[in-house]
């Protein structure tokens, strides 16, 4: 499979973005480096969307930069950001049955273009991706006929296919039985222990601390707070942010755990 570039790191700095008369982003600062798994966590309308796009090319920032191994964004061309960077979108729906391979193999555009023909190494980055994420078997199968935690694993395939050293995943558990829900936490380690960075976004801050080495909570458009997990999720900010209590602890494994604390039931009227 196409290595991993050993030194990745995307950074954004002091990005604004408006939107009409509205301020999505305001002086938004944060960076990317390799061998990291990063969360943002955020409630609707926090500006997470907007954020990836602008880290992903797709909008450029009123003020501010993105830099890419210390290389402005708009240097590199669509191509090019395309090796270096991948998205994983939250939802994708197939125009046509295409087979799970099929789908997988759309990621070596980056690599051949449109107008050559998959090539045997092409087919060999495939095979090695489908393996590496235990969905060989669903290979033949039709991409719109399998289940959501399939097609977001699949979709992981197609952005390793690439070859970016950088993930980008707009909230990938969303829709994912909790079985899937583990299973592809799992994934998200071991990518970022075999060298990949890994972006992505959450509502829910039990999967953020269970996997990232850091957490940048994003509100209002701007950047709360980013540190590492034990520092960034307390209970006061998980008041802030979702207006409940929980409490923190540590498990045997030495994992963070949170609990909700839930109020008692009212005492029946006698």
């Amino acid at each position: 499979m196409t290595g991993v570039p050993p030194t990745e790191c995307l950074e954004a700095s002091a990005v604004h973005f408006r939107r009409g008369t509205r301020v999505i982003l305001d002086d938004v600062t944060i960076s990317l480096r390799s061998g990291e798994i990063v969360a943002l966590l955020g409630a609707n309308g926090a500006g997470k969307s907007t954020l990836f796009r602008i880290l992903l090319g797709f909008l450029k920032p009123e003020r501010g930069e993105v830099r890419l191994d210390g290389m402005p964004l708009n240097q590199f061309s669509r191509r090019a950001l395309a090796r270096r960077i991948a998205y994983v979108p939250q939802a994708h729906v197939a125009p046509f049955p295409y087979s799970v391979r099929d789908v997988v193999l759309l990621g070596r555009l980056a690599e051949t273009g449109i107008f050559r023909a998959p090539q045997a190494a092409d087919h060999h980055t495939v095979d090695e991706v489908l393996e590496r994420l235990a969905i060989t078997h669903l290979a033949a199968r039709p991409y719109t006929e399998i289940s959501g935690g399939e097609r977001q694993l699949t979709l992981i395939a197609r952005a390793l296919a690439q070859g970016a050293g950088i993930l980008v995943m707009d909230e990938p558990m969303t829709g994912l039985d909790y079985g899937y829900q583990v299973r592809l936490l799992q994934h998200l380690v071991d990518l970022a222990g075999s060298g990949h960075t890994v972006l992505f976004s959450t509502h829910n801050p039990e999967h953020a601390v269970q996997v990232a080495t850091r957490i940048a909570v994003l509100r209002d458009g701007a950047i709360m707070v980013d540190g590492p997990p034990p520092e960034i999720i307390t209970p006061p900010l998980i008041r802030t942010l979702y207006g409940v209590a929980v409490s923190t602890l540590t498990n045997a494994e030495g994992q963070m755990v949170i609990v909700p604390v839930m109020e008692p039931a009212p005492s029946a009227a006698m």
